[in-house]
């Protein structure tokens, strides 16, 4: 779970991204504050994944406010004002938000709050952190390939073809590297050409699993692992 404090000083911008953050699953908001000593106080005694931060506020700036803290959770800019953004981005924040923000504009902050941790967390040795995504290079552009759209992936030499429910993409690379970057929970090899999301599933035998109308074969060095994660009656 992502915690998070909200920090502005205007009630309907809070309200915004209390709607906006309440439509995430896996976000909390621990509290909501409407001047930077009042955020002060809940950083310093709760655990703060995420600060929402408003610029202009009395009392004390959102800026001069994130200078004053040691170790700082991570943090988004929500401002109307657009001269702060070099400033705020040289304290390390995940991104600038301008008002008024729209909710595709706020899924990509989340977007790259999640890209910014999950390389936080690569960095640490026995850190772990939930991936919901990861990229492939197509053509030297960087796809986002989401874990819950994938529906198999099928080895083609050279390169891997990734089956989702909305497209198929063809990516240079070989299945073992692709396998590296799923999480077990979720993908299992069945064959050494095939790996299938579990619940993608829509029937199995011993000889083969369905997605739908797919049927992809379970290979015989693959049978041991798929009747461990598949009940067979």
């Amino acid at each position: 779970m992502v915690r998070c404090v909200l920090v502005d000083d205007e009630s309907p911008a809070i309200a915004l991204l209390e709607n906006y953050i309440k439509k995430l699953d896996t976000f909390q908001i621990v509290a909501c504050c409407y001047s930077a000593i009042e955020a002060f106080e809940i950083i310093k005694n709760e655990t703060i994944d995420l600060l929402f931060l408003d610029i202009e506020m009395p009392v004390l700036k959102g800026l001069d406010f994130l200078k004053t803290l040691q170790n700082p959770p991570k943090v988004i800019i929500t401002t109307a004002y657009r001269e702060y953004a070099v400033e705020g981005y040289d304290l390390d924040i995940v991104d600038y938000l301008l008002k008024p923000i729209s909710f595709e504009r706020f899924v990509k902050a989340i977007d790259r709050y999640y890209e910014k941790t999950q390389r936080t967390f690569e960095n640490k040795p026995g850190a772990a952190i939930e991936k919901r995504f990861f990229y492939v290079n197509v053509n030297k552009k960087q796809i986002k390939i989401i874990f819950n759209e994938i529906l198999y992936i099928e080895s083609l030499k050279d390169y891997v073809r990734i089956h989702t429910t909305n497209t198929r993409i063809v990516v240079k690379s070989n299945i073992g590297k692709i396998t590296e970057q799923l999480p077990e929970h979720l993908f299992l090899r069945t064959h050494r050409s095939y790996i299938i999301a579990l619940e993608k599933i829509t029937a199995y035998t011993q000889k083969d699993i369905e997605i739908g109308t797919i049927e992809i074969p379970i290979g015989t060095s693959y049978a041991k692992e798929v009747i461990q994660k598949l009940p067979f009656s």
